[in-house]
């Protein structure tokens, strides 16, 4: 998996575009659905990332992303799961998220926010 281009609101990945957050699981890309973590917005002033998404367990390591200036929220319940899972979590800003996928590919999946 080629990390093209990212900039604020987008994301280039093997020659394709984004203008949304993405999920990376085991090679593919979807779209994130942050519709079940909205309930926790006003908490959070942004939709926060919650284990009631469909996170990507699946691996070794699961990165995250937290946009341009790391204002993505992960919520402690993410990072519980992450132990109980025995999964490692980094929490990074997406440049670094980037780089950390490119350097250790392997059993690494990714949730990337492209904004903020």
């Amino acid at each position: 998996m080629r990390f093209e281009r990212f900039t604020f609101g987008s994301i280039s990945i093997d020659g394709v575009t984004y203008q949304h957050d993405v999920v990376v699981d085991c090679g593919t890309i979807r779209e994130r659905s942050k519709k079940p973590s909205k309930r926790f917005r006003a908490a959070f002033g942004h939709t926060p990332l919650s284990v009631q998404e469909k996170i990507p367990w699946k691996c070794r390591r699961l990165v995250v992303g937290t946009g341009v200036d790391g204002a993505l929220p992960v919520m402690d319940d993410v990072r519980r799961e992450a132990v109980h899972r025995n999964v490692e979590l980094l929490i990074l800003p997406t440049s670094e998220a980037i780089d950390a996928l490119r350097s250790n590919p392997q059993g690494t999946n990714a949730i990337l926010h492209v904004t903020c």
